[in-house]
């Protein structure tokens, strides 16, 4: 989706204020949908042009439960929800309503983004002494003598076909 400047905002809105077009109409000749054309003006209604400067912002829960609930007591619709909270994505109120119904209230809580930060990990430190560390001696221990059964078995292995060789010729 391309970014459409602040003036390219205005001139659609007072093409639709004059009557020189449906929102269809006017969010075709610019790319965008008819609903960000209808957000435009009713939030150019409401704030004048301050309320076509997006800016982001992160909603806490509290907001999102005030929206949700202002809906539900009052009937409005999802646009009129956002004028009135100055929420510049009305797609936003659709998604906190949708997440409410499917996963209640604690998925409504802001989500930190982006990647998560590495955790040192912790390295195993045994007390000397301790059943754990035992545990890890003796194991240690046990790989190293079947280890060197297995060598000592090849060795022996290795010397008797020499001997057979040398037999003979």
């Amino acid at each position: 989706m391309t970014k459409i400047s602040l003036d390219q905002k205005l001139t659609a809105i007072q093409k639709y204020l004059n009557g020189e077009g449906s929102f269809d109409s006017i969010g075709k000749s610019i790319g965008v949908r008819k609903k960000i054309v209808q957000t435009w003006v009713a939030f150019y209604n409401e704030y004048g042009v301050d309320g076509l400067i997006s800016t982001y912002t992160k909603h806490p829960l509290e907001l999102k439960m005030d929206v949700l609930k202002y809906m539900s007591d009052t009937g409005a619709s999802v646009l009129e929800t956002a004028v009135k909270f100055r929420i510049s994505s009305p797609s936003s109120i659709e998604v906190w309503r949708k997440t409410f119904r499917e996963h209640g209230i604690d998925a409504l809580n802001p989500k930190k983004k982006g990647r998560p930060s590495m955790k040192k990990q912790k390295k195993n430190t045994f007390i000397p002494g301790s059943q754990e560390d035992l545990q890890a001696e003796n194991e240690r221990l046990r790989a190293e003598v079947a280890y060197l059964k297995k060598l000592h078995a090849l060795i022996q292995e290795k010397e008797k076909l020499q001997t057979k060789s040398k037999h003979k010729s």
